[in-house]
C-alpha cells in the first residue's frame, strides 16, 4: 500500500528542521531527516559553501548516515534543505538521485540567508522528466507569520483543505 506523504529534509542550521516540523504538523506525512558524518561540514556557512562547492565540482557528494526510506511508497515527496549558493544543498541533492527513480511528486521547500537564488530550477533540474510543484523558501523560520505562510502553501497545493 502506497503511504501518501513523506517530509524528507537536511538542516545546517535547525531552520529547515523548523520548517519540515511545521509542514509535517499540517499534514499526515512520514518525516525522514538527512544526516551525515559530523565532520563533513564547517560550523561557518561560508566554509561549508566552499566545501559543497568542492564537492559539486568533484561530483562527490557527501556520505549518508543511515539507510534512506523507500521512497516508491509515496505519492508526493516534500524535500526540504538550506540554500548553498542558490542552489540546493549537496545532501539534498545526493538524496535526490535517489528520489529520481520514483513516480512521486516533489515539492521543495528551503531556507535562505537572504536570498533563494536559483534553488527551484537547480532543484528541478537535478530530478528532470518529475513532476516538481512550486516550493517555498523562508529566511527565518519562526513566528505565527512563518506558519500562516506554510499553511498558505500547503494549500494553494492542495494539501490542507
Amino acid at each position: 500500500m502506497t503511504k501518501q506523504n513523506l517530509v524528507v529534509f537536511y538542516s545546517w542550521s535547525g531552520n529547515t528542521k523548523s520548517m519540515a516540523t511545521m509542514i509535517s504538523q499540517f499534514i499526515d506525512c512520514d518525516v525522514y531527516e538527512i544526516k551525515v558524518p559530523g565532520a563533513t561540514f564547517s560550523d561557518d556557512m561560508y566554509a561549508t559553501s566552499d566545501t559543497a562547492k568542492r564537492q559539486i565540482e568533484t561530483g562527490q557528494l557527501p556520505e549518508l548516515m543511515g539507510p534512506l526510506p523507500d521512497f516508491s511508497q509515496y505519492a508526493s515527496i516534500f524535500v526540504g534543505g538550506p540554500t548553498w549558493s542558490g542552489a540546493p544543498s549537496t545532501p539534498v541533492l545526493q538524496v535526490l538521485q535517489t528520489i529520481a527513480t520514483t513516480d512521486a511528486t516533489l515539492i521543495p521547500f528551503y531556507t535562505h540567508a537572504g536570498t533563494a537564488g536559483q534553488y527551484e530550477q537547480a532543484f528541478a533540474q537535478a530530478v528532470p522528466g518529475m513532476t516538481v510543484l512550486k516550493g517555498l523558501g523562508l529566511s527565518g523560520v519562526t513566528g505565527n507569520q512563518t506558519e500562516q505562510r506554510v499553511r498558505t502553501w500547503l494549500s494553494d497545493l492542495g494539501y490542507l483543505s
